[in-house]
């Protein structure tokens, strides 16, 4: 399957809806919690099995994003597009099967593995292309796709509610739940395959090769770099932070403040999960646009900062104020989803364009190990103070301030990064094209 060719005359605007369409579609992962209370009770989980889909579809978005990154670049956005629809879909009906016939390791495979490797491929098939429409604003332009992935559990979170409603929380129900988000987004994510587009591309020099603007670093070299590896411990550090509290948002507000006198209901819980997707959202296109103006080792010291003053208010102030929670919550997630948009930018300022989304692939190992760290350490310490017989806030408290910590480790890695030095840049100009005069 070739990349398909702007005609003359295309829009780079229709892009970001193309790529919207499958981000969208993935970002349902982050609606995960409302599912979690009906598996439990369903199938008899403990809150840290009932995570295991989640957190096995978040490394699997890390290792195929990784070693699918060049592939991605070399086959183009539709292909990449294709396999996520396929790999993504399946997961659902597969999770829908066993579901229906009660064998979790069905869901934690069809969902978690199948469907996680649909997670990495769609996740990084825009995010090249999109760089390439839009070398004068790569924040913003990543940041509008990327935004979808945040603002999938927007729409995914009332919408599972209510099929849940409908359909029942049983095992029957869930299956029947499941069945539907398969069949819906796989045709949803066939309007961003059918509609994506890369620049049309004339040479620079005639026949000779074109000469590369700024520092150029290979995928092979970048890896081989501090500042890589100081991204990705920064990457780490906010995403197990947000991740651990995203994952288990819906029992975790309910928890909090089952002990006062306004406790939340399971319908206003499924609305806090879509409020957290919705500031998720507003940060990856608000915060990365912000990042072109005041540059990305600025805009994460705010996430890594204020964000670590965030949950530092939540932990200190308890269940005393319901409005507190929910504000620090949602400054939270917007810096949460601000970082996932802001690093491909940072990426390219760091490494150029050459192999930029090769090296993002790589970087998002980071997101698999926090996808594993963050839900592993909220549940498995609630559930282990739960038997100590706490309830209510103090189920969280301890979780909170290692977030706090995690957060301050994030901050000194931001600041060690530094300009690549010259010995890792590509020693020689390489055949390059740039677009089109009819772009626009």
């Amino acid at each position: 399957m070739s990349p398909p060719m702007a005609p003359a005359g295309w829009s780079r605007w229709l892009v970001p809806p193309a790529a919207l369409s499958v981000h969208l579609s993935i970002g349902q992962a982050y609606a995960w919690s409302v599912f979690k209370p009906p598996l439990e009770s369903a199938l008899g989980l403990s809150g840290t099995q009932s995570a295991l889909p989640f957190q096995l579809g978040i490394v699997m978005l890390g290792l195929s994003a990784a070693f699918g990154g060049t592939l991605v670049e070399r086959k183009g956005p539709r292909w990449a597009m294709t396999v996520a629809l396929v790999c993504f879909s399946s997961g659902f009906l597969l999770a829908a099967l066993g579901a229906a016939v009660e064998q979790y390791w069905l869901i934690v495979f069809g969902y978690g593995f199948v469907g996680g490797i649909g997670l990495g491929i769609g996740y990084i098939s825009p995010v090249s292309t999109l760089i390439k429409w839009f070398p004068d604003r790569p924040g913003m332009a990543t940041g509008i796709a990327i935004m979808g992935f945040g603002g999938g559990a927007l729409i995914a979170s009332p919408w599972s509610a209510q099929m849940l409603e409908s359909f029942g929380a049983d095992s029957s129900g869930i299956a029947l739940a499941f069945l539907v988000h398969g069949l819906t987004y796989a045709v949803f994510m066939l309007l961003g395959v059918l509609l994506v587009r890369v620049p049309r591309l004339v040479k620079t020099d005639g026949d000779g090769p074109a000469v590369l603007d700024g520092p150029q670093v290979s995928a092979r070299s970048a890896v081989r770099t501090p500042q890589f590896w100081c991204l990705w411990i920064v990457l780490c550090m906010n995403v197990t932070a947000g991740i651990g509290i995203l994952e288990k948002a819906a029992p975790m507000i309910t928890d909090f403040f089952a002990d006062t006198s306004t406790p939340v209901s399971v319908s206003a819980a499924a609305g806090f999960v879509a409020l957290l997707s919705a500031a998720n959202m507003a940060g990856r296109i608000g915060w990365s646009s912000t990042s072109d103006l005041i540059g990305r080792k600025n805009i994460y010291r705010v996430y890594l900062g204020v964000g670590a003053l965030m949950y530092a208010l939540i932990a200190l102030a308890g269940d005393s104020s319901k409005p507190l929670f929910i504000l620090c919550a949602l400054v939270i997630l917007s810096f949460y989803g601000g970082g996932f948009a802001t690093v491909p930018a940072y990426l390219k300022d760091l490494f150029g364009t050459y192999q930029v989304g090769a090296i993002h692939g790589r970087l998002l190992t980071a997101w698999s190990t926090a996808g594993v760290l963050g839900p592993l350490i909220v549940n498995w310490i609630a559930d282990r103070q739960e038997e100590a017989g706490k309830d209510g806030s103090s189920l969280y408290t301890l979780s909170l301030f290692i977030m706090i910590g995690l957060l301050a480790v994030g901050f000194v890695a931001n600041e060690l990064v530094r300009p690549v030095h010259p010995r890792h840049h590509e020693p020689v100009a390489r055949p390059q094209e740039k677009e089109a005069s009819d772009v626009r």
